[in-house]
C-alpha cells in the first residue's frame, strides 16, 4: 500500500472516525483505524462493534491495499503536521509517513484482523438538514440518562412525524426537546439513538460543517435495530437502543402562573454567582420572581459559607413564584439556549418548571423542563 494525500484531507478524514476507536483488551485491533487504497480512494474506518464509521479521503494512489495502525496515535500525529502533502507507505508490518522535514513509522496490525462492518438493509430512508441537526443535538444529548437502570432512557428519542424531526432526552430529572422542520412529509416512525452515536454524529457534522465540497443534506437510512447516518463522504452506522421511550409529553405542564422574560447571559451570571453557596451533593439554588419590582433573584444558602442573592431585571407576568432547582441542570439549559434572552414558566414549588429560547426563529422549537428539588 502506497498512496499520498493533504495534511488537510487526512487530518479530517481522521477527526470524523478517530473517536470511535477505544481500548479493547479483548481485541486489540478495535484500537486501530483501518485504511484500504484502492481505485475508490483512500477508505478509513473505525469501529467498537456497536457503532462503525467510515469516510473516504481523496488521494493519489500508487500501490493499492490495506492496513491498520492505532486510530489515535495516527490521528494525533497528523494534526501536528506543518507540511502540505503527506506520504503513506506501508512497510512490512509499519507503516510509513512523511511530511515535509518529518518522517515517522508506526506498528500496526494486518488487515484481516479488522471485524467486517455489515452492509444494512433500510426499509426507510429520510434527508435531514445537517447543520440543523448538529445544532439539534447539542441541545438535547446532555439530558441523556447516565444510569443503566432504565435503557431507554439513555438514549436520544429521534420522533419522526409529519413535517417535522424531533429529539427528546431525559433523566428524569430534566428533559429537552428539540423540533427540527424536515423539507417534506415523512411516515411516523421512531428509533432511541445511543448517547454515544448521537454525540459521534454531532462530531461529524461538525467536522464537515465548512467543507464547501458537502451538501448540507444528512441521509438517515433505517432498518429495525439499525440506523445509518450518510453525510457527504462519512457513513455511521449503529445499533439502536431496543424499548419504548416514555411519554414525556404529558409532564410538559400547558399553563403557568408566572413567566419571566430576561436575559440569557444575566440570569446565567445569577445563577452561576449564587452557586458558589449552594449545598454540596443538593447543588439547590432557589429562583424568585417578583412582579412588582420587575426581578428574578437566584438565591443560595449553605450553612458554613454563607448566602448570596444575586438578582436581574425581568420583564414578569402573573404572580410571584419561587422554585427551586438544580443549578447545574439550569445552567445546562441556559446553554443550550443561543438566543439572546430566555422565557423562564413556573407554576409553583412543586411542579416542573419551562426555559425556552426568545426570537421568532426559536419559538416553539427548544423546550427545557427542570423538576423542583422539594423542600
Amino acid at each position: 500500500m502506497k498512496f499520498s494525500c493533504t495534511q488537510n484531507n487526512l487530518r479530517r478524514g481522521l477527526s470524523a472516525v478517530s473517536h470511535v476507536s477505544g481500548k479493547q483488551v479483548n481485541l486489540p485491533v478495535l484500537q486501530n483505524v483501518h485504511i484500504k487504497a484502492d481505485g475508490g480512494g483512500i477508505v478509513l474506518s473505525t469501529t467498537n462493534l456497536e457503532i462503525a464509521i467510515r469516510t473516504t479521503v481523496r488521494g493519489k494512489i500508487d500501490i493499492s491495499g490495506e492496513f491498520t495502525v492505532p486510530a489515535k496515535l495516527l490521528h494525533d500525529f497528523v494534526v501536528l503536521l506543518s507540511g502540505d502533502r503527506v506520504d503513506v507507505e506501508r512497510v512490512g508490518e509499519m507503516l510509513r509517513l512523511q511530511c515535509g522535514d518529518t518522517t515517522t513509522t508506526m506498528n500496526g496490525m494486518d488487515a484481516a484482523e479488522f471485524p467486517l462492518i455489515p452492509s444494512v438493509e433500510a426499509t426507510h430512508k429520510v434527508a435531514i438538514p445537517g447543520q440543523a441537526l448538529r445544532d439539534a443535538l447539542a441541545q438535547v444529548v446532555f439530558s441523556v440518562s447516565t444510569s443503566e437502570a432504565r435503557p431507554e432512557l439513555s438514549g436520544v428519542l429521534m420522533k419522526f412525524e409529519g413535517n417535522n424531526l424531533v429529539l427528546a432526552a431525559t433523566d428524569s430529572y430534566r428533559l429537552s426537546e428539540r423540533t427540527v422542520p424536515l423539507s417534506g412529509k415523512v411516515d411516523t416512525r421512531q428509533l432511541i439513538l445511543p448517547s454515544q452515536t448521537a454525540h459521534e454524529v454531532h462530531r461529524m457534522l461538525s467536522v464537515y460543517k465548512d467543507d464547501p465540497d458537502v451538501e448540507d443534506a444528512l441521509e438517515v437510512r433505517l432498518s429495525d435495530t439499525q440506523a445509518v447516518f450518510v453525510y457527504g463522504a462519512v457513513e455511521l452506522t449503529t445499533r439502536t437502543i431496543d424499548g419504548t421511550y416514555p411519554d414525556y409529553v404529558q409532564i410538559i405542564p400547558n399553563e403557568f402562573a408566572t413567566e419571566a422574560v430576561v436575559g440569557r447571559d444575566e440570569l446565567m451570571k445569577a445563577v452561576k454567582t449564587a452557586s458558589l453557596f449552594s449545598r454540596p451533593g443538593v447543588f439547590d439554588v432557589t429562583v424568585q420572581i417578583d412582579p412588582s419590582a420587575k426581578k428574578l433573584s437566584v438565591k443560595a444558602t449553605e450553612a458554613t459559607r454563607g448566602e448570596n442573592t444575586a438578582g436581574c431585571e425581568a420583564d414578569v407576568r402573573g404572580k410571584q413564584n419561587t422554585i427551586t432547582v438544580n443549578h447545574r441542570y439550569l445552567i445546562d439549559g441556559l446553554n443550550a439556549c443561543t438566543s439572546e434572552g430566555v422565557t423562564f414558566k413556573v407554576i409553583d414549588a412543586m411542579n416542573p418548571c419551562l426555559l425556552t429560547p426568545n426570537g421568532q426563529a426559536a419559538q416553539g422549537a427548544y423546550r427545557y423542563i427542570v423538576m423542583p428539588i422539594r423542600q
